[in-house]
């Protein structure tokens, strides 16, 4: 669960780095290769978040709206600090140590 927080953390910065950052350079500093970049590692990021997700609900026997409502959180901008939590509430629930 621990390396699917850790995904989720990284994942979301990403899309924070790609609309916050490489987004408004695209478009006023007419800057294209930030976006190229960015958007790349985005892309990758969510795949490998996508696949923890999947991963990680046939393990712990998720239903398939709470998959499919953490996997949606991902392309939210902030909400993978709401998937977070719930993991966090997961763990502690399961008695195991969240870092």
């Amino acid at each position: 669960m621990k390396p699917f927080r850790l995904v989720s953390l990284v994942e979301g910065a990403s899309l924070l780095v790609l609309l916050s950052g490489a987004v408004p350079l695209r478009y006023y500093g007419g800057l294209h290769g930030p976006v190229w970049y960015a958007g790349w590692t985005h892309g990758l990021l969510f795949l490998t978040y996508g696949g923890f997700a999947l991963a990680i609900s046939h393990l712990r026997e998720w239903s398939v709206l709470r998959w499919l409502a953490i996997f949606l959180l991902g392309a939210v901008p902030f909400g993978f600090l709401v998937v977070d939590a719930q993991l966090r509430r997961s763990m502690e629930a399961a008695g195991e140590s969240p870092p």
